[in-house]
């Protein structure tokens, strides 16, 4: 993954040296800042460590497609962006393996990625893996059962618990049913047990 480095007096001198020579907007970019102080007779100086978010895109695909290789399953990948948001869709002959018991290969491949790509950067990168868009309609079943059981529980004002969930659809869940009036949610238990539990709110 390349890094761009840049100096200036100011962080806004060298961030516009970065905008101008990259011919990239400041929205397309990851900026680490690095401060230097003055010594007696140096002026103090702002370095700036840039990485292109599609270069980090690419990085992530070249990774994944080395991954699945040693697997032995040759995929293609599809990206889609929307805002901040960043989809990668794996596409092969064989789906079934990448995406692994209750959805088990395809987490752990967002795992192993997503620690590769904090490692390459030193932050957090967010981005969604998915295989032949299992993900999409698995989060799709989820959302609706989740609202089915929370009209349920308004109803009886019963709390009830759900199945066993993963980090990922439990936050499903509790992005889903945030802002209902009439309950809300709470997760139990410990891992991989951990299940969400919806409450009525009176």
């Amino acid at each position: 993954m390349d890094k761009y480095l840049y100096s200036g007096k100011t962080k806004e001198e060298a961030l516009q040296k970065a905008l101008t020579e990259l011919n990239v907007s400041e929205k397309d970019i990851f900026i680490k800042e690095n401060e230097q102080k003055g010594g007696l007779f140096k002026n103090k100086k702002v370095d700036l460590e840039i990485i292109k978010k599609d270069d980090v895109v690419d990085e992530i695909k070249k990774f994944i497609e080395h991954i699945t290789e040693l697997i032995g399953v040759k995929v293609n990948l599809e990206v889609k962006k929307r805002d901040e948001d960043v989809t990668i869709t794996l596409y092969s002959d064989n789906n079934n393996i990448l995406i692994g018991k209750n959805g088990r290969t395809i987490e752990a491949l967002s795992i192993i990625t997503r620690q590769y790509i904090h490692n390459e950067l030193g932050f957090n990168y967010r981005f969604l893996l998915d295989v032949g868009e299992y993900k999409v309609k698995h989060q799709k079943n989820i959302e609706y059962l989740a609202k089915k059981v929370a009209k349920e529980v308004a109803k009886t004002k019963i709390e009830a618990k759900l199945d066993p969930m993963n980090s990922y659809e439990r936050r499903i869940v509790h992005s889903i049913l945030s802002n209902n009036e009439h309950v809300y949610t709470e997760s139990t238990g410990e891992e991989p047990n951990r299940a969400v539990v919806i409450k009525p709110r009176d």
